[in-house]
């Protein structure tokens, strides 16, 4: 049985070998997608344009706004003289957000009166906007601390506070969105290519023809199976490393985690993948359908359903049920407990365990498909 799978396994080798084209797209095209969208795919935002509607013009509004545009997430694009213009600049899309100063703002706090500073955000995208929200309301209350602070300094009084909250953000510090999703990306760009790849083998044979030699041939269903899938897995091995140092050199994801176990459960996700993959190509009838059906099964529920951009736990139970039709979701809290969080087995044992049932139910089914259709 071994000699007859590496016959099988042999022959898919050579094969790819001289479909240098399918070489190519195999091992560049995942770098090239993992460049595109880790650069572009970015909920953090950054140089979000502002206009300011200053009224009072004194050192407190100055300062508060050195304050502000110190860092690169804001950028002052112009004063505002009339309150008219406020309107179009938001309309017109020309600023994201209009601050308004009030004329009354340095008498207030003189008398150490409360003062309120008003803030127009263009709400169309409402993620943008509340984090647009959250770093004023940071910029904000770092501002008001420090004026309590010389308040108190010359008032010689102590700030006395009940309770002090002190967030630490453990495995991302910084909350860079790219390090959250880029092992996402690497989970749907390795199932897209190991799907797409493996998907036109055993096709590609009953396009050629020879799928009736090997019928004849002593070679059983399953030997088929298993040495058309051999070479993919060893392919797919190889992407994947590629992809984990691209992704290191590109956006500084490390392996916190055990490479060890970074290894099996990436096996046992490209079993799961390939697994789909053969199944796919046997019951297709030409390439061109094995491509199609591949792209579908692979491409969108990994990147809708896997939890790659959006959370899981935010879905409607029954879309919650319909998630786990795509290894990609179970292969994706593997790749951020290992290479973001760095724990061990028990954290996600039960992910393992499905891909590998997952990977065996699609293998099954493909050979009972090949059996049929060589007993036919």
């Amino acid at each position: 049985m071994f000699n007859r799978i590496y016959a099988i396994a042999k022959k898919e080798f050579r094969q790819l070998k001289r479909d240098t084209r399918m070489l190519f797209i195999v091992f560049f095209f995942p770098v090239v997608l993992l460049a595109i969208f880790g650069y572009a795919i970015n909920f953090d935002v950054h140089h979000i344009k502002i206009a300011v509607y200053d009224q009072d013009k004194s050192d407190y509004t100055r300062d508060y706004l050195n304050g502000l545009l110190s860092s690169d997430y804001f950028d002052l694009v112009q004063y505002i003289d009339d309150e008219n213009e406020i309107k179009k600049l938001l309309d017109e899309k020309i600023v994201q957000v209009v601050i308004v100063f009030p004329n009354d703002l340095s008498r207030k706090l003189n008398n150490n009166q409360e003062v309120k500073v008003q803030y127009l955000v263009d709400g169309v995208d409402g993620n943008t906007a509340n984090v647009i929200v959250n770093y004023v309301n940071a910029a904000t209350f770092s501002y008001s601390l420090k004026l309590t602070k010389e308040y108190l300094a010359v008032t010689g009084k102590k700030i006395y506070v009940p309770i002090n909250l002190e967030p630490r953000f453990w495995f991302n510090p910084e909350l860079e969105s790219t390090k959250f999703l880029i092992p996402g990306l690497m989970g749907m760009i390795l199932i897209i290519t190991a799907v797409v790849s493996v998907s036109l083998s055993i096709v590609r044979e009953k396009e050629r023809g020879t799928i009736e030699q090997i019928n004849v041939s002593p070679l059983s269903s399953f030997e088929l199976i298993i040495g058309k899938t051999v070479p993919y897995i060893v392919i797919s091995l190889i992407n994947a490393s590629i992809v984990l140092i691209a992704g290191y050199l590109l956006f500084g994801i490390e392996i916190k985690g055990s490479i060890l176990l970074l290894l099996i459960g990436t096996f046992a996700f490209l079993f799961a993948a390939l697994g789909l993959g053969i199944f796919i190509s046997s019951v297709a009838d030409s390439q061109q359908v094995a491509f199609q059906a591949a792209n579908v099964s692979s491409l969108l529920p990994s990147l809708i359903l896997s939890g790659f951009i959006f959370p899981i736990e935010s879905m409607p139970t029954v879309i919650q049920w319909v998630t786990n039709i795509t290894p990609a979701k179970f292969f994706i809290v593997i790749l951020r407990a290992i290479l973001l969080r760095g724990v061990g087995l028990s954290a996600f044992w039960d992910q393992l365990l499905y891909l590998l049932i997952f990977g065996t139910i699609f293998i099954a089914l493909a050979t009972l498909v090949n059996k049929k259709a060589k007993a036919a």
